[in-house]
Order: C-alpha cells, then sequence, then structure tokens
C-alpha cells in the first residue's frame, strides 16, 4: 500500500523499540525493519523520527522508579540518545546504509529561519542517501519549549520537507470508535477523510510507561500532515516487516487533503506556540475572517512579550482564537498604536513602519 509514495517519514515509538520491562533495544525488532527500510530506501526517500532515548537511558539514572523531574529525564535522555543512534548505525550499517543523527527542538520548527536550515539540512543528507535519525533534543528542551511527543515532531519534520506519507509505528493498529482497551464492542476506523470533532472524541489517551504520547497527539499530528497535503497511517508495530506488511486491515489511514496550504502557511497553522495575543474587535474579527490584513485601528488590547517577527495568536472579545501571524512590531510600538489610524504611525513611533499590525500574507484564519 506505501509503494505509490515517494517521501516518507517514519515514527518509531518507545514501547516499540525499547523493552518496557528490562528498558533495553528489541535488537530483534530493530533487526527487521532495518530490512524494511532498507527495502523501502531502494526508491524512496526515507526519515526516521525515533522515540526511545529517555526509556534506554532511565535505568541508569532511577532503576525502580519512573522518571519524573525535568532534570532528571534530561540526564537520562543524555545517556540514552547515543545507544539509540548507536544501534540505529550498526543495524542499518549491515544493510550499507549510512545515517546522520538530527536533535530538533520546539524552536527548530516554530523559527522560520532555523525551520529552513533543518530543511536544508536533511534535502543534503537525502542527496547523498544518508538516512536521518531524528529525535527530540530532550536534554536541552525545557517544558516551555519542547513537544513532549515525537507524533507532532514527526509530523512537523514530514511537514517540513514535503512528505507524502507519515506513518506512525504504535502498539496499536489503528484508531477506534472508543478504546479497545476498554471496550469489547469498539470497531476500527480505516479511512479518515476529514478530522472533526467525532473524531477527537474517538481519541482516548492511552499511554504506556515507557511513552508519551497517546492516541490524542496521533490525530493532532494527522491533522498537521492532512492539511499540508500528507498522508498518515498509524499501524501495529508488532509485527513481521511492519512497514512492508502493512494493509487496510491493520491500519487507520488519515487522506491528505487535494489543495494543501502554501509551505508559510502551514508552518504558520501548525504553530505550537505564540509569542503574544492580540485581542482584536467585531469590525477587525469581520476583516480577518475576510483575508484582509489586520490594522492597529481595530486592536483592542496586546498580551506577551514578542519581538517583530515573532508569531502571535489573534483572538476576539470572547477570547475565541480566530488567527494567527507573524507581527510586524515589537510589543512595546505595538502597544503603543493600537486602536489608531496606520497613517498616525509615522507620529506616534517616530519612524514609518508599515500600514498593518500583520499582512495578510502573514496570517492564517482559524475556523470558529
Amino acid at each position: 500500500m506505501i509503494n505509490k509514495f515517494k517521501k516518507i517519514v517514519i515514527k518509531i515509538g518507545s514501547s516499540s523499540i525499547v523493552n518496557e520491562r528490562t528498558k533495553i533495544i528489541k535488537t530483534k525488532w530493530l533487526r527487521a525493519i532495518c530490512r524494511d527500510i532498507a527495502f523501502l530506501h531502494s526508491t524512496k526517500k526515507i526519515i526516521v523520527v525515533c522515540s526511545g532515548a529517555i526509556a534506554l537511558g532511565s535505568k541508569f539514572i532511577n532503576e525502580k522508579k519512573p522518571i519524573r523531574r525535568l532534570e532528571d529525564k534530561q540526564a537520562a535522555a543524555a545517556v540514552g540518545q547515543i545507544m539509540l543512534a548507536n544501534h540505529w548505525q550498526q543495524s542499518l550499517k549491515k544493510n550499507k546504509i549510512n545515517t546522520a543523527q538530527l536533535l530538533l527542538t520546539l524552536e527548530d520548527s516554530e523559527m522560520r529561519r532555523r525551520y529552513l536550515n533543518v530543511r536544508k539540512t536533511i534535502y543534503s543528507l537525502h542527496k547523498k542517501n544518508i538516512i536521518p535519525i531524528i529525535n527530540e533534543n530532550d536534554t536541552v528542551a525545557t517544558e516551555e519549549i519542547r513537544y513532549g511527543d515525537n507524533d507532532r515532531l514527526a509530523a512537523r519534520v514530514a511537514q517540513m520537507i514535503d512528505a507524502d506519507l507519515l506513518i506512525l509505528l504504535s502498539d496499536i493498529d489503528g484508531l477506534y470508535s472508543m478504546s479497545p482497551n476498554k471496550n469489547y464492542k469498539a470497531k476500527k476506523i480505516k479511512d479518515i477523510y476529514k478530522i472533526d470533532t467525532s473524531i477527537e472524541k474517538m481519541a482516548d489517551d492511552q499511554s504506556s510507561s515507557v511513552g508519551s504520547g497517546g492516541m490524542v497527539t496521533k490525530i493532532w499530528a494527522a491533522k498537521i500532515c492532512m492539511n499540508s497535503g500528507c498522508s498518515t497511517v498509524i499501524t501495529n508495530s508488532d509485527k513481521a516487516r511492519p512497514l512492508i506488511n502493512i494493509n487496510k486491515d491493520n491500519s487507520t489511514w488519515f487522506h491528505a487533503v487535494k489543495t494543501p496550504r502554501s509551505s508559510r502557511k502551514q508552518w504558520l497553522l501548525n504553530h505550537l506556540h505564540s509569542s503574544g495575543t492580540i485581542i482584536i474587535d467585531e469590525g477587525a474579527q469581520k476583516a480577518v475572517l475576510n483575508n484582509k490584513s489586520l490594522l492597529p485601528a481595530g486592536v483592542i488590547d496586546i498580551k506577551g512579550r514578542f519581538n517583530r517577527g515573532d508569531v502571535i495568536s489573534i483572538t476576539n472579545t470572547k477570547n475565541i482564537k480566530i488567527g494567527i501571524g507573524v507581527i510586524a512590531y515589537n510589543a512595546g510600538d505595538a502597544k503603543k498604536i493600537i486602536g489608531k489610524n496606520s497613517k498616525d504611525i509615522k507620529n506616534i513611533l517616530g519612524y514609518e513602519g508599515r500600514d498593518e499590525l500583520i499582512h495578510k500574507d502573514d496570517l492564517v484564519k482559524v475556523k470558529l
């Protein structure tokens, strides 16, 4: 089923690659999936996003109890990441494939310049037939600036490099109408063309002791990818040749939209963190929803500390988010001109800035 796709991101969860009891790599499983990857690599561009560093390193930090403190998780990641990278390098080397390690933080996808730098690096590696092995850089990421799970990281990577398929390998073979662990009447959903509230309600947030994601984050990842023109499939990793043997009966497919947004607007829409908030009046709301630029005159209040070029959320007076965009002024200057006519900006600030706080080309509206 995956033969038609050309650029594939494969996300592997901790529970797939690390033994939950012993906290060591499932070497037999890793060798098997590397054979699948080698087969696909002969005709496709492959990226692997792999969890497991914290799980691998945890036994060196705290053998008896689950790790909860951030600094202990970071220490475990520092120990486990080098082990994880070494296992991948050795296993793929047996298939005559070279690997590279990329450790990313949330800021690498939220800041446009860093986003483009990562994209260029991956493109360069692919030109040399090298497979990137990607993980979140847990040793430096704080709670405020981290993905928290590799499902969304994998989706952002897929979006970043214009992948056409994201494979989420997990301990479950797709999305069910309700939790199959709690209700025997649960039915698997095989094909999804739109993620609405009914689909989101089905995402029972299950987890294991070695991972941080669940079905909720997988739905979120699928939504990011679908809007970017990238399909997503969730399938169980616990089977022989888990990639080659993907079929309709052992997976759920989220089919990509046919008309994806521009890459810049995809990047904006899927931001996980904004630097501030602009609160606008009813007239400005109508303008934004009609694809117009946001002018200072329609702004009621501004919250947060931000610089020019940062990504800002736009909300109405009922605190409902209606858009997100790149701000043309820093917080200090923006506060001085809210509620003012654009022609007065030069007199207020002492320099001639843009007429818009957020230009329509730098703004994406959110469906209400």
